[in-house]
């Protein structure tokens, strides 16, 4: 047997926290505590403070990566009208987030994989400053898009290197952390929401409002300089790095994306479309608007709750079972009768949102090494994205078409179901590793 380690020369870096070195079998794959979906093996213990930084470095960035989207819809109008865009601009602006998910998300594992992941976090929270900064100050609606691209660029990386930073450096807490930045991702976009406009009115308006964000990503990529030189690569052991291709034949993989899909493009659904819903039936533009926000905050607790939840589930599938049916029932209420307690068909659709934080654990759960995390959350953030399109987009076409809600949300209700069909599969304890052919072809 052999050895390799997976940070630098295994030593501890800036943060003081190492990631131990691992022991390889003969098929390539690390040996060690499988209980909980991870990799354990004996290591030095690093230090308190150690884990204090790089665990507080990984918070602040999820919470960046939807600032450059939920700071933008709030102010929309104000935008349009002082840089002239017309209506086909502000259509491309507000599908550009999952547009720039999927593309860049699935162009980044190569980079990624040469760079290190200190060094990617520390480029995504500069592209983010970057792009937030000259949005800020652009005076033409072309060149905005532009900018929100750069931004919006660095959160997609952002996205796929959250699980293998995770999987590296909290191989023995894989729920937690993944709890706590799904809660981050989710605090974000909800704080950028709902501060932007008090921003703007306290600052002069809506360039205030959406470039003093770049201070909070500026902030954000100090601890990450701080860890450059001890970076985390991808193994580089030859048995060890999985291609897209090679994932690509592991049903493990498909059904790990297709529930991402699902999930994301209900998601998207209900952010460009919920409050609409509930207009046309009659709630009052207000409250719609603070039902989407209770929508978004409801799966904060959730998202919190979910390491002790998987803990005592285990690896039988009741709680994509239970997204699934919650999901449903939210938008069978919306059908129904979406004007009599439309609180709780928002608090429904949140829960069912916890969803999105679960698919992101399991794809640390069900690989065994840093590089099977990273190439499994780049082929399911990124294509999974580009799926997820298809939402919003066939959700308004839909109603375009029939002149009614009805055909949109029987589609969503059916949506839901994939949630459980898949979550079913992705639930089973078995390793995307232990689901390829790594035998050489003749």
């Amino acid at each position: 047997m052999r050895s390799f380690c997976t940070i630098g020369s295994c030593g501890f870096g800036a943060s003081g926290l190492g990631v131990p070195s691992r022991v390889v079998t003969r098929r390539g794959y690390p040996r060690g505590n499988r209980d909980n979906g991870s990799v354990t093996t004996p290591s030095p213990t690093p230090t308190t403070g150690g884990r204090w930084l790089v665990g507080a470095a990984i918070v602040l960035l999820a919470v960046n990566l939807r600032v450059a989207v939920g700071s933008v819809g709030v102010v929309l109008d104000q935008v349009r009208g002082d840089l002239g865009m017309t209506a086909t601009v502000a259509g491309v602006l507000t599908t550009l987030p999952v547009v720039c998910f999927a593309v860049f998300g699935v162009g980044s594992a190569g980079s990624v994989r040469r760079l290190g992941l200190h060094r990617a976090a520390a480029l995504v929270l500069a592209l983010l400053t970057l792009g937030l900064v000259l949005r800020s100050v652009v005076d033409d609606g072309t060149v905005f898009l532009l900018c929100s691209v750069i931004a919006l660029a660095g959160a997609a990386v952002g996205n796929v290197i959250l699980p293998p930073l995770v999987k590296a450096h909290f191989p023995d807490r894989i729920p937690l952390m993944s709890s706590l930045y799904g809660a981050a991702l989710m605090g974000g976009a909800a704080a950028a929401s709902v501060t932007t406009v008090p921003l703007s009115d306290a600052f002069g308006g809506w360039r205030s409002g959406i470039g003093l964000w770049a201070v909070l990503s500026g902030l954000a990529l100090v601890p990450w300089l701080l860890m450059l030189r001890r970076d985390v690569h991808a193994p580089q052991v030859h048995e060890d790095r999985l291609s897209m291709r090679a994932v690509s034949r592991s049903p493990l993989a498909w059904a790990m994306l297709l529930i991402f899909a699902a999930q994301s493009a209900g998601a998207y659904a209900q952010f460009g479309w919920f409050p609409q819903m509930l207009g046309d039936a009659g709630v009052s533009s207000g409250y719609a608007g603070a039902l989407l926000g209770l929508l978004s905050a409801v799966g904060l607790p959730l998202t919190l709750g979910l390491p002790w939840l998987i803990e005592r589930v285990g690896d039988r599938p009741y709680l994509p079972w239970a997204f699934a049916a919650v999901t449903a029932a939210g938008w069978l209420g919306v059908l129904l009768a979406p004007a009599t307690v439309p609180w709780l068909w928002a608090v429904l659709l949140g829960l069912g949102g916890g969803a999105f934080t679960w698919t992101l654990t399991m794809i640390a759960r069900r690989t065994r090494t840093t590089a099977g995390t990273a190439t499994l959350s780049v082929t399911t953030q990124g294509l999974g994205y580009l799926l997820a399109g298809i939402g919003p987009f066939g959700v308004g076409a839909l109603h375009d078409a029939t002149g009614s809600w009805d055909a949109p949300i029987i589609a969503l209700i059916a949506l839901s179901g994939l949630i459980a069909v898949f979550g079913t599969i992705v639930a089973r304890p078995v390793m995307l590793e232990d689901t390829l052919d790594r035998r050489p072809r003749g």
